[in-house]
């Protein structure tokens, strides 16, 4: 089953009977695979952007991690970036407000 990198959705396939390891990186773009946002439990409406209750937390969900719960997210589809948050939404309206004055 194939997955995709989080950062630049390059397919990518853990060899059978292997694990993605905590040094390995995407081939095109050379970001992390064992990280949070390509894990199967990340989902960052959650406390601590995870579903797994026993996990630790992790700090850069971004950056290679040694989770013991680590699975490679399943997917037929890449992952999409997170949505702006609420905070930056409204910052950029506010900014808006104030750039259409004269």
């Amino acid at each position: 089953m194939s997955s995709y990198c989080w950062k630049c959705s390059e397919p990518f396939e853990a060899a059978p009977g292997q694990r993605i390891g905590s040094r390995d990186e995407c081939s095109k773009c050379g970001a992390d695979l064992h990280s949070c946002r390509n894990c199967q439990f990340y989902d960052p409406s959650k406390h601590n952007q995870c579903i797994e209750t026993q996990a630790e937390w992790v700090r850069d969900k971004e950056a290679a991690n040694y989770c013991d719960y680590f699975r490679p997210r399943p997917s037929s589809v890449p992952l999409r970036p997170d949505p702006p948050s609420r905070a930056s939404d409204a910052k950029k309206k506010f900014d808006d407000l104030f750039r259409k004055l004269p």
